[in-house]
């Protein structure tokens, strides 16, 4: 009996990388009898009609395209018009490519996933099993799919263009297996984004689980993460699985990724190429199927410049980019997530209370927020435990009085960096408080209409995102 029909499009077929793709086909015992079959692009774009033909012809269960560096254009058009045939026919990318957001771009016009070179049977294979096993999704089922999408993004709160811009990526980057990293400074939500990413993918059934690299000292990092065997040392006296292990056929979350030591480092990326570990003590060696999102707080760029992390490792993680904004750089989203949070906290603690008043609003939006939104969030539960009426007032929001250190600065240099600081968060404030009207905006700063509007251009504020009536929208 013949197999599923797999058609692969190459476009350059000097890289060799189909021809391992098919050696890894016809070796696989669980894709015996697959029918497969290789076509250069160039084949296939004489006319244009040419593809719709070759697929209708051929009746593929699923196609692999191979892309390269500077041939995104054709490859582009390829995925556009092999989806514009068959919007339920699988995609993968094949190959290697030094632009994420290439490769993203590839994923919006319809691929399902993509393998990048170097790659071997464990990165193949699962794929290949998985989405030749699911079947074109029924009425009902696109129904439950709607439903995920708003249970994963419902946390994430936000209409800042930068914000949303990045929060659109999680439902186009959960349906494929390609590793993530995720930057973004304490609080801004990098747990958040992992698990929508992990809730929203095919792997939503089976476990998510987060590990804060930071949190763990490094002589007990491999024993964590890879378990050991009865005796592996003094006090073993019992065999324990790992969070690989116990993760597997799901999502690993590793934050604070660039706290492992360089050892660490090195057995994780052989992970990641292998998919195979050893517990310690062990001489046999498992494999794990086992998605990764990585996260940092810092300058990852610049901890490979340093070498806290290898190179090699991040160009593993970095497949994926996803850069969440501080607060204070998306302060329009202030009163949208202290309204979320406060009926989260209300609900959570049976009170009645319903609204922030203007006053507070001010305060919360003239703060700048150095622990982000989770410190916004502390803020406002705190508030709602306080408050005895029905609106929040002033006296009811309770702010940190932490400021970041500015002794690495010249004094002017300082002075003029706060008072820009203090310039775009009082202007903001204001015109979150007055809803972006900029005449009861101007009278509050004491200041004329058009002294008010060359400090809006100044700092290239955009009013429209402060006016009443907006349509709000939460990610």
């Amino acid at each position: 009996m013949t197999g599923p029909s797999i058609l692969v499009f190459d476009i350059e077929p000097s890289s060799g990388a189909t021809q391992d793709l098919l050696t890894i086909l016809r070796e696989s015992e669980s894709l015996r009898g697959c029918l497969t079959r290789i076509l250069s692009v160039k084949e296939v774009t004489d006319g244009r009609n040419d593809i719709e033909r070759v697929l209708t012809d051929f009746h593929p269960d699923l196609v692999f395209l191979s892309v390269s560096p500077g041939a995104n254009t054709i490859a582009a058009e390829s995925v556009s018009r092999v989806h514009a045939h068959s919007p339920a026919l699988p995609i993968i990318l094949l190959g290697n490519t030094e632009d994420p957001d290439a490769m993203f771009a590839l994923l919006k016009e319809g691929a399902m996933d993509f393998i990048t070179a170097p790659f071997g049977a464990v990165d193949v294979i699962p794929r290949v099993r998985r989405l030749l096993k699911n079947a074109p999704a029924s009425p009902v089922e696109k129904i439950v799919e709607t439903i995920k999408v708003s249970l994963g993004l419902r946390h994430l709160v936000g209409q800042n263009q930068s914000f949303v811009a990045e929060i659109s990526k999680i439902p186009v980057v959960a349906k494929c297996d390609a590793t993530v990293l995720i930057t973004g400074e304490t609080g801004t939500g990098k747990e958040l984004c992992a698990r929508a990413i992990h809730y929203l993918s095919p792997r939503a059934s089976r476990p998510f689980i987060p590990i804060n690299c930071g949190a763990i000292p490094g002589e007990l990092t491999e024993n964590e993460l890879f378990g050991h065997e009865r005796g592996a040392y003094t006090s073993a006296e019992s065999s324990q699985q790992g969070l690989i292990e116990e993760a597997n056929c799901g999502t690993l979350f590793l934050d604070e990724i660039d706290c492992l030591s360089l050892l660490m480092q090195s057995k994780l990326l052989r992970f990641l190429q292998d998919k195979e570990y050893r517990r310690l003590g062990s001489t046999k060696t498992r494999r794990a199927d086992v998605r990764i999102i990585a996260a940092t707080n810092t300058d990852i760029e610049e901890s490979v410049r340093q070498g806290r992390l290898r190179h090699d490792l991040y160009y593993r993680l970095h497949v994926i980019p996803l850069a969440l904004i501080p607060l204070r750089q998306r302060t329009e989203d202030i009163p949208l997530l202290a309204q979320h949070f406060l009926s989260v906290y209300a609900n959570a603690f049976k009170k009645p209370v319903t609204g922030i008043s203007t006053a507070a609003m001010s305060k919360l939006a003239l703060y700048t927020w150095p622990g982000n939104v989770r410190e916004l969030q502390h803020v406002i539960e705190r508030a709602v435990i306080m408050c005895e009426g029905p609106v929040l007032a002033e006296n009811d929001i309770t702010l940190s009085r932490f400021q970041e250190s500015a002794s690495h600065f010249s004094f002017q240099e300082g002075k003029a960096r706060a008072i820009s600081q203090f310039e775009q968060t009082y202007l903001k404030g204001l015109l979150i408080t007055h809803r972006g009207n900029i005449t009861r905006a101007a009278k509050a700063a004491n200041k004329n209409r058009r002294a008010f509007w060359e400090l809006i251009r100044k700092h290239r504020i955009d009013v429209t995102t402060f006016k009443q009536g907006q349509r709000s929208e939460s990610f």
